[in-house]
């Protein structure tokens, strides 16, 4: 090989590793250094009102406490606890192994509704399930997204022949949690200006055309004309009802509705981009803010702790696909920090063990 051209391409060879990598797998390391380390353990004892055991019927829980333990975890929610005889099952679990560290919220298949027995069966059931010990209603997406009524047309959150459910849960004095929809950018176009445009490009099954099955917006006004229309109820707007990017429209929210209430599952990277607006944000509206994970990954709750207690600066999510930008903590003060830890949902959910915590 000529001199002069070996020279050229030594000088301007790039490994073909560099040159090929996608942004997926493009992950810097950041050179900042600034004070700061991981939060493992949460400063005071919380619950988690968003914690999902699939398998509490029949489930060995010792590990669970074990891990529940070491992140300093009071209580766990846990809001996949079905119905008749499995809630029967898991509440007996609890009882016998467990008793003051899980509740379980029941949960109802609104597939095929329309008709008043259907409605009227539904009610009883949820009856009966409270009065074998589920603490409250767990709603999950499907409805407003996916439900289709006895015409196979789909079930909208506010129609008005489900009314009677959400009036029993304010009779019987259970909070309703409810998770309605996903995040907007799902339903946006994918293109460069996504903001979850990497999310989903990995996890494609999440993108909605604009209109599938309606519009998001359509579907969130569902949701808060259903709170609207039952002011005696207690709700918890999961994922802070997709909104904790525009805390000021949230906060116009929970002004509107009193009866609202947000949990924060799954929405932390949102809080984390946003100390100063956030931490306005939770002192204002301390006693509306509960504290919630959504998936049991251990792991993945030191992030919460950070954001919440710390004021770190610049430092990583967990899921980059879900948040590829760095947190920064809130620096909560302590009183308002026990508030979404735990008093709150002291207050809300029934029947919790309060001996559990501070005052």
């Amino acid at each position: 090989m000529n001199f002069k051209i070996t020279v050229f391409v030594l000088l301007f060879y790039v490994p073909l590793t560099a040159q090929d990598m996608s942004f997926e797998d493009y992950n810097p390391k950041s050179t900042l250094v600034v004070p700061g380390d991981s939060v493992k353990v949460a400063k005071f004892p919380f619950i988690d009102v968003h914690g999902h055991q699939y398998r509490m019927p029949e489930q060995n829980l010792a590990p669970v406490i074990a891990a529940m333990d070491t992140l300093n975890m009071g209580i766990m929610v846990n809001l996949s606890g079905r119905t008749g005889a499995d809630l029967q099952k898991s509440v007996k679990n609890i009882a016998d192994n467990y008793p003051n560290r899980f509740v379980v919220f029941a949960n109802i298949n609104f597939e095929g509704a329309g008709t008043d027995r259907w409605v009227a069966e539904k009610v009883r059931q949820l009856e009966e399930d409270v009065k074998n010990g589920a603490r409250g209603l767990k709603v999950y997406k499907s409805l407003g997204l996916r439900n289709k009524d006895s015409f196979g047309k789909r079930l909208a959150i506010d129609d008005s022949r489900l009314d009677p459910i959400w009036a029993k849960c304010g009779e019987l004095g259970v909070p309703v949690l409810i998770h309605a929809a996903d995040p907007k950018s799902f339903w946006d176009d994918f293109d460069g200006d996504n903001e979850r445009w990497l999310e989903l490009k990995t996890r494609p099954g999440r993108k909605r055309s604009a209109t599938n099955p309606v519009p998001w917006e359509q579907i969130i006004q569902e949701q808060h004309n259903m709170f609207k229309k039952h002011p005696k109820t207690t709700f918890i707007n999961a994922h802070m009802g997709w909104l904790a990017n525009n805390l000021g429209k949230l906060g116009q929210l929970l002004d509107e509705m009193p009866n609202m209430n947000v949990g924060i599952g799954a929405i932390i990277a949102e809080l984390g981009r946003q100390p100063r607006f956030a931490k306005k944000f939770f002192v204002k509206y301390q006693d509306r803010i509960l504290f919630g994970k959504d998936s049991w990954k251990p792991k993945e709750f030191p992030t919460y702790f950070r954001v919440l207690e710390s004021a770190d600066e610049y430092f990583p999510y967990h899921k980059k696909y879900h948040a590829y930008w760095a947190m920064y903590g809130l620096d909560l003060p302590d009183d308002v920090l026990k508030k979404v830890y735990y008093k709150n949902a002291l207050r809300i959910v029934p029947g919790l063990d309060k001996n559990l915590f501070p005052k």
